[in-house]
Parts: C-alpha cells; structure tokens; sequence
C-alpha cells in the first residue's frame, strides 16, 4: 500500500511536468542575459556585413582590434541598450507564443511531431519579428553608428532616444524599415533554432539516454550547438540583407534592387558574408539562451515543487 503511494507520488509531478505551462516571459529574460554575454560579438558581426571596401578591417579578428582600439572596451558594448530591447520584444513574442502552441499540443502520452514543431516556430518567429523590428532596427543603427564619418553619425544616446529620434526625423514608418526582410528572417531563426533544439534534444536523448541523461547540462549544451549551426547557416543570406536594409542611408532601395546591386558589386560570396563571426556570436547565444531558458525552468519547477 505505502509502495502504491510513493510510486503515484513521484508519477504525479512526472505528468504535471510534461505538460507544464512556464511564464511567457521566459524566452525573453534569457535571451538578455545571452545578449549581455555575446554583444560584442554580435556588434563585429554587424560591422562586417557593412564594410565598405575602404574599411579598415574585413577579418574579425582586425575588427575586434579597431573597435578595442578607437572606442576602448566599452566600445564593444555599444547599442547594448537597443539589444536589450530588441530580446524584451523580439525574444519574449517568439518565445512565448512558441512556448505556448507547444504546451497546448502537448498531452501526457504525446508531444507534438518535427514539422509541427517548425510550423509553430515559424508562425511565433513572424510574430516576433514584427513585435521586434523597431529594436532591430535601431539596434543595428546602434552598432554600425561608430562605424560611420563623424558627420553621418546618428549618435543615439540609448534605446528610447533613438526610438523618438527615428519616429521625429524619419516618420513612424522608420521603425518598420526592412520588417519584411526582417520578418522572414526571424521565422527562418525560430524554425531552425527553437525547433531544431527540441529536435536535436528530443534525438539525444532518444538514442543516448546514458550519454545525454534527461534535463542534463551536457544535453542542452549539445542541442544548442547543433541549433546555433543550422540556425547561422539558414538564416546567414538572410540576415545580410536585412543588416543592409536597415544600417542604410537616405531613400531606401526596393528589396530586389538591393539583391541586385550586392550581386553586381560581391558576387555570390555576399550570402555568407559575416558567416565564421555569425556563428561565433550565434552559437555562444544560442547555447546561452537555452542554457538560461532550462535554468529559468529548472527553478520555476522547483519553486512549484514539481523537482
């Protein structure tokens, strides 16, 4: 009889598990704390996709050294305050909507397939991106800004300044420059990296269980990584594009114009231009992200007692 009651004791937290909602702020708090770790990266990345060919530096390593130089330490943390904003919007949106479609697919005896996982990704990353764009957009403006002459310099002081800036000089339209390019890119992210995680963690833990032992920092580590590579390989041409868009000056070009013009000058080479620091920043973020994300979990459940 006791043995009855202990086993239905640990069964009952076992199935609350499985189908547990988690806040929808979660996906977001753990993108910041990602992005306050990777920024300097991300900020090299953006830096290449917009070189022009008199710039001082196309390598990574010769950029990080200029921006060290020329603007100091702190200098590799410029437009922290746009990324910040970016993850509460674009993070929080994608992840929570994805998060939420899971949980309500999810039944104690099924979980939802591969390409309904991708489904759901893909319609919380459209979600996201246009939650997201205007700090996507002044982000990128952020980041690229020391790169520029001193008399094309927009010299934001932060995020909400840029934000009014934008919508006094530009119009309100300026917040949504590029939401297109941008849109699409975010569902690519979400499909192959919120997907792709739950994927790979799903066969990790199918095919070695003793390897990758379930709710284990080796696992979300191993997933992660996989996610981040797919991630920065589908979403690289992608991701040019959208950083062209939005770093640009002046009358923005037709999307198909821009296409043609980068091809004219760069050749086929511009689609994974940026790829090695893409993924030197995406990967540590995505690790990052998902490494936080279960934490944030881990915690949640322990505090609801269900650990």
């Amino acid at each position: 009889m006791s043995a009855k009651i202990r086993g239905n004791a640990t069964e009952k937290p076992s199935s609350l598990r499985k189908n547990l909602r988690y806040p929808f702020w979660f996906g977001g708090s753990a993108s910041c704390f990602a992005a306050c770790v990777t920024h300097p990266l991300d900020l090299v990345k953006v830096r290449l996709q917009t070189a022009g060919k008199d710039a001082p530096s196309k390598k990574m390593l010769g950029t990080f050294v200029h921006i060290l130089k020329h603007d100091g330490p702190l200098g590799l943390y410029s437009g922290l305050s746009a990324s910040l904003l970016r993850q509460i919007t674009y993070s929080t949106t994608r992840f929570g909507i994805y998060e939420e479609l899971k949980s309500r697919f999810t039944t104690p005896t099924s979980t939802p397939t591969f390409p309904t996982l991708i489904a759901m990704a893909s319609a919380s990353g459209w979600l996201g991106g246009v939650a997201g764009n205007p700090a996507d957009v002044l982000n990128v403006r952020m980041q690229h800004d020391a790169a520029l002459p001193p008399s094309q310099q927009r010299n934001y002081r932060h995020a909400l300044d840029g934000l009014i800036r934008m919508t006094r000089e530009e119009g309100f339209r300026s917040l949504f420059r590029g939401v297109w390019p941008n849109s699409m890119r975010a569902v690519l992210m979400t499909a192959s990296q919120l997907a792709s995680y739950d994927g790979f963690k799903s066969l990790l833990l199918r095919t070695s269980p003793q390897t990758f032992p379930s709710d284990s920092l080796t696992t979300h580590f191993t997933a992660s990584f996989l996610a981040g590579f797919v991630a920065t390989t589908i979403c690289s041409p992608v991701d040019v594009i959208k950083t062209r868009v939005m770093s640009a000056q002046g009358e923005s070009k037709s999307l198909t114009k821009l296409l043609a013009d980068v091809y004219r000058v760069e050749g086929v080479g511009w689609m994974f231009r940026g790829w090695v620091p893409s993924f030197m920043r995406l990967g540590p973020h995505t690790i990052a992200t998902f490494l936080f994300l279960e934490q944030h979990k881990k915690l949640y459940r322990k505090v609801k007692e269900l650990d």
